[in-house]
């Protein structure tokens, strides 16, 4: 009789056994990978704030309230409008820019800047009110002010660039509405602005 041949089957599981880790070590490479894309996105996030920060102080000069002050006097061309947000948010980042040139040079201007918040304060509170102007005037001539003391301490050669800051404040006037002297207004802004950069 011919004899049959029986050939034993090889066992299954290493090749089951195989196939678990590699799905295994797939499954952690695609977990992994997802929380570095997470973590990647929220770097990119906060690298791409400091890149705007950094720009924006580049461009607009070493400090960065007096960049934050730039930056928004001269990309906001004309948002000059009833509820005074425009010129509340400038009077509030000049503040923040003076108090900041202030520090770094020794000079107290803390009550000075106190007078100003509480002007434009008022700005914010009641957009029909018709004395803005009067209040942005008295907050435009104490940082003036603040502004030539500093010079004289520190900037002896922005005497002139000074002088053109307290004649912008002095074209505005407090007894017309601000919407009717938005350029005035701005002038000033963009002259404070001017200041603060030959500071830097």
């Amino acid at each position: 009789m011919a004899e049959i041949k029986i050939e034993k089957k090889k066992p299954i599981w290493p090749w089951l056994l195989a196939a678990l880790v590699v799905l295994a070590v797939l499954a952690y490479l695609f977990v992994y990978n997802n929380d570095n894309d997470g973590e990647l996105a929220e770097n990119t996030q906060e690298t791409a704030g400091l890149m705007e920060n950094t720009n924006a102080s580049d461009e607009y000069g070493s400090d960065p309230a007096v960049a934050s002050y730039v930056q928004y006097v001269k990309n906001d061309p004309d948002k000059m409008g009833l509820d005074h947000n425009y010129a509340n948010e400038a009077l509030t980042r000049l503040m923040a820019a003076t108090e900041a040139k202030a520090d770094r040079i020794g000079y107290d201007a803390t009550t000075d800047l106190g007078r100003v918040k509480e002007y434009a304060d008022k700005i914010a509170t009641d957009p029909f009110e018709t004395t803005h102007a009067n209040s942005i005037r008295k907050a435009t001539d104490i940082l003036t002010t603040t502004l030539q003391n500093m010079q004289r301490a520190k900037y002896p050669q922005l005497s002139s660039e000074v002088d053109e800051l307290r004649q912008a404040s002095a074209d505005i006037d407090p007894d017309v509405l601000t919407l009717d002297q938005k350029q005035a207004v701005k002038a000033y802004f963009d002259k404070a602005s001017d200041v603060l950069q030959e500071m830097n």
